[in-house]
């Protein structure tokens, strides 16, 4: 389990995000047309899953805007947005902020996400929500960069994932 915080109070995620040199797991996420998206939808692109609690919180908001502004537009990139949000919210957020490059997906219906990358939170108020997560996935599916944010309420290292890119 990896020991992250909430607000300084101790919380942890049902393990390790899945190490560099690894296949990234494949997953079944929602889209906000409620499509079904997989890792193949996204094949020959570097992927950069940005994974958050919820984008209704300030911080979660702020890397979607970060990452829509610089990882979106690098070239062979998709930005994945991921959360439990439904894909009504996550939808109605980017049309109120103007986002546009990044793809929104929610884990809402199975949390299978969630579980494979192993951002599920336990034991802490957000139980049951994603952790704060980068990973970064080449074109051939391999997992090229990965960080677990310490503090839910702490913003992600945008620099390192970028320079990955």
């Amino acid at each position: 389990m990896a020991k992250i915080t909430l607000g300084g109070n101790p919380a942890e995620t049902m393990g390790e995000l899945p190490a560099v040199g690894s296949k990234a797991p494949d997953f079944k996420l929602t889209a906000t047309d409620m499509s079904t998206k997989t890792m193949n939808d996204f094949a020959g692109h570097t992927l950069l899953l940005n994974i958050f609690p919820s984008v209704n919180t300030g911080i979660c908001a702020a890397s979607v805007r970060k990452f829509n502004e610089d990882a979106a537009k690098a070239d062979n990139v998709k930005v994945l947005c991921i959360s439990k949000d439904l894909p009504f919210a996550q939808q109605q957020f980017c049309a109120a902020e103007g986002i546009e490059d990044v793809v929104m997906l929610s884990d809402f219906k199975t949390g299978q996400f969630g579980k494979d990358y192993q951002v599920t939170v336990v034991g802490s108020a957000f139980e049951g929500l994603h952790s704060r997560a980068v990973v970064v996935v080449d074109p051939n599916g391999m997992v090229t960069y990965t960080e677990q944010v310490p503090e839910i309420g702490q913003e992600p290292d945008y620099e390192a994932a970028l320079s990955v890119l």
